[in-house]
């Protein structure tokens, strides 16, 4: 029977343990020499822009609301039955054009009723002279009492107010004939018929229609009492309307395109409107073409803002989070960085930076949709732009990044 040596068999495990820790320690230092070093991250492709500070200006808008230099409501001065309605609504008519007519037959019969009152009153002015005079000249042969006498003047004194007062209704009369027919009272456009053919009008109060003389507008603005300090300044003196050099005034169509014509200075209010802090200022415009009508919503640019060095960037440059601007850098290793920045006038597409960059720095405009801090890019300038100008139209509002849907390689680069 072969004999169990437990001190041998301990021994050979060892060094089996000893053996399997050695294999495990070069096969773990053969696996960490041959993995290859990780690959450099590939440069991200951006359109960049270098800060270049310029001579900028910057006009402000406000928004405007036309009203015709006349509008004339048209109401009866007499009551009764409309009969007649003359211009079609929204037709171009003269000064003294009929517009309506008033049932007349009432207003002739009150004519004659009073020319008849009148007409008793002139004859008896007749008879109460005779009366004064053979009064007159029987109390030279104390014929007559001087009551008798007294009364004689007294009633032919009567006589001739009489005569007076139906002179007046007379004219009354004729008047309230008169105004039974209604004309325009200037040249103008007849807006819409508030009353139809038939319809019973009161007297100087049944509104008929309105003319407005669109000949000229006025264009009617607020501005605030900081901007008017800034204007004042750069004017060197207060805006007045009767100056031979206003301030310059530009205005826009609902549609966004340049009214042809210059407005011209007509009325600064004297006084704040303490309520808002605003002062009124009403404009003066021809209007030859009749492309503004009262009540008309534009938009009047005022005198521009002059920044000698002023920094402006695309729109599309300028990146909002929770209410912070930033935009995206290259720093002098070719990486991207963020950089917060604060923001001024818009014009046009472009945007004024206040504070944050400097002159010569590199901004990234298109394809940082895949950047990161420290992300390596690979800039490529874009074209020249020209120096920014004044607007035609209004400037878009810059969307935050959680609003901007994410854009392709392609669309990063051209700047869609």
């Amino acid at each position: 029977m072969t004999s169990f040596d437990p001190a041998g068999s301990i021994q050979q495990i060892r060094s089996a343990q000893i053996w399997i820790a050695v294999l495990t320690v070069l096969a773990l230092a053969c696996a960490a020499c041959s993995k290859a070093p990780p690959p450099a991250a590939h440069p991200v492709e951006v359109a960049t822009v270098i800060v270049h500070p310029q001579a900028t200006s910057f006009p402000e808008d406000f928004v405007a609301e036309t009203e015709a230099v006349n509008a004339i409501e048209i109401r009866p001065r007499v009551g009764g039955e409309l009969v007649q309605r003359v211009p079609n609504e929204g037709e171009r008519v003269k000064a003294g054009e009929l517009l309506f007519v008033i049932d007349r037959e009432p207003y002739i019969a009150a004519l004659a009723q009073a020319k008849a009152g009148l007409a008793q009153s002139e004859a008896a002015l007749v008879q109460s002279q005779r009366d004064l005079e053979r009064a007159e000249s029987l109390q030279k042969l104390d014929a007559v009492s001087q009551q008798e006498l007294d009364a004689a003047v007294a009633k032919n004194k009567a006589n001739l107010a009489s005569i007076d007062a139906g002179k007046g209704a007379v004219r009354a009369a004729e008047l309230n004939l008169g105004f039974t027919t209604i004309v325009s009272p200037i040249d103008g456009v007849v807006g819409r018929a508030q009353l139809r053919q038939g319809g019973m009008v009161t007297a100087n109060n049944t509104l008929l229609t309105t003319v407005y003389d669109t000949d000229r507008m006025y264009v009617n603005f607020s501005i605030s009492e900081r901007r008017m300090l800034t204007l004042q300044r750069d004017l060197g003196r207060a805006p007045s309307q009767n100056s031979t050099a206003p301030p310059p005034f530009r205005l826009f169509l609902a549609d966004g395109s340049l009214y042809p014509q210059i407005p011209k200075l007509n009325f600064i209010d004297p006084a704040v409107d303490t309520r808002t802090g605003t002062l009124a200022i009403r404009l003066e415009v021809d209007n030859p073409q009749h492309l503004l009508h009262a009540g008309q919503f534009a938009r009047v640019q005022v005198s521009q803002q002059q920044d000698p060095n002023a920094i402006v960037l695309p729109q599309r440059a300028i990146l909002d989070q929770q209410g912070q601007n930033y935009v995206w850098i290259v720093d002098a290793d070719g990486k991207a960085q963020q950089r917060e920045v604060h923001m001024g006038l818009r014009l046009g597409g472009d945007w004024q930076v206040q504070q944050g960059l400097k002159s010569g720095e590199v901004v990234i405009v298109d394809g940082v949709q895949r950047l990161k801090p420290g992300t390596p890019v690979k800039a490529t300038p874009l074209p020249a732009l020209p120096a920014p100008t004044t607007p035609a139209g209004p400037a878009v509002p810059q969307a935050s990044t959680s609003e901007r849907p994410a854009a392709s390689d392609d669309e990063a680069r051209s700047g869609a």
